[in-house]
């Protein structure tokens, strides 16, 4: 059985978009909250410093829906690729 690549792109795009906004808006409601995460999401990001501010959060979120897009299409397409190729054991 093989896998939707584009919604499993779209899916992971969202999950790990929405993480970093979801950490973002909590850390600027509260101070301090999730600065270990949005840290070393930081590090992987060029522009984003995890700065309290709104621009940081929507430019954290926009990096994060393309990166878990990338990755959830690069993973679909692995998947999809091996998924016929595995014997079921049936």
């Amino acid at each position: 059985m093989k896998v939707d690549v584009r919604a499993l792109a779209l899916t992971a795009g969202l999950a790990w978009g929405g993480g970093i906004l979801l950490a973002g808006m909590l850390n600027l409601a509260w101070p301090g909250y999730a600065e270990p995460f949005l840290a070393s999401v930081a590090s992987l990001y060029p522009g984003y410093d995890a700065g309290r501010s709104a621009g940081q959060v929507v430019l954290g979120t926009v990096y994060g829906f393309a990166d878990g897009a990338v990755f959830g299409l690069i993973g679909g397409a692995f998947y999809n690729a091996v998924a016929g190729t595995v014997p079921s054991g049936r």
